[in-house]
C-alpha cells in the first residue's frame, strides 16, 4: 500500500509540474506549481521527514506562491479570458487530485507508513531541523547563496518593471491631457 500511495503522489507532482508548464495562464500556473509543492510535500512525509514536510508546505507552498501570485498582479500578467473555457476539464481533475492528495496525507498520518526504511539503513536524524542545518550551512552554502543572489535580482526586476509600467503610465495619461488641452484651445 505504501508503494502506491508513493506512486500516486508521484503522478500528481509529475501532473502538477507538466500542466504548470504548459498553462497559459500565469495565476493557472502558480496554482498547479502549489499542486506540485503541496505532493512534494506528502513526498517528504512519507520519507519520514517531518520538519522537511512542514517547511514545504509553510515556506513554498505558503509564502513562495503568495509572493508569485503577488507579482503575477501586480504586473498584471494575468489575462481575463473573455472567451469559454477552453480547458474545462481542469475543474474536475483539479478536485480529483486534491482529493486524492489529502487522502494520502491522511493515510500516512493514521497509518504510520514507514516507506523510507523499506530499503534504507535507517538514520536516526535524517531530517531534523539540526541535520538540516548543519548540511544547508556548511555542505550546500554556496548553492544555498546563490539561490538568495538570484531570489533578490527577481525582487529587484520586479520592483523595476512595476515602478517603469506606473512611469510609463503617467507619461501616457500627461500626454492625453496635453493633446485634450490643445484641442480645447482652438
Amino acid at each position: 500500500m505504501e508503494l502506491v500511495v508513493f506512486i500516486l503522489t508521484a503522478l500528481i507532482a509529475l501532473f502538477g509540474a507538466g500542466a504548470m508548464l504548459i498553462s497559459r495562464n500565469a495565476v493557472h500556473s502558480a496554482l498547479f506549481l502549489l499542486l506540485n509543492f503541496g505532493a512534494i510535500a506528502v513526498l517528504y512525509l512519507l520519507l519520514q521527514a517531518p520538519f522537511l514536510f512542514v517547511t514545504q508546505l509553510i515556506i513554498y507552498a505558503g509564502a513562495i506562491i503568495v509572493l508569485f501570485l503577488f507579482v503575477v498582479m501586480l504586473l498584471g500578467a494575468e489575462r481575463d479570458d473573455q472567451e469559454t473555457d477552453r480547458l474545462a476539464w481542469q475543474r474536475p481533475v483539479a478536485l480529483v487530485m486534491a482529493g486524492l492528495l489529502l487522502a494520502e496525507v491522511v493515510y500516512v498520518f493514521t497509518s504510520g507508513v514507514n516507506i523510507g526504511a523499506i530499503n534504507a539503513p535507517a538514520v536516526a536524524d535524517f531530517a531534523s531541523p539540526e541535520a538540516v542545518a548543519t548540511a544547508l550551512f556548511t555542505r550546500y552554502l554556496f548553492p544555498f547563496e546563490v539561490t538568495s543572489i538570484i531570489l533578490l535580482a527577481a525582487v529587484i526586476g520586479v520592483v523595476v518593471l512595476s515602478r517603469r509600467a506606473t512611469h510609463d503610465h503617467a507619461a501616457v495619461a500627461t500626454q492625453a491631457t496635453d493633446l485634450t488641452q490643445l484641442s480645447e484651445r482652438r
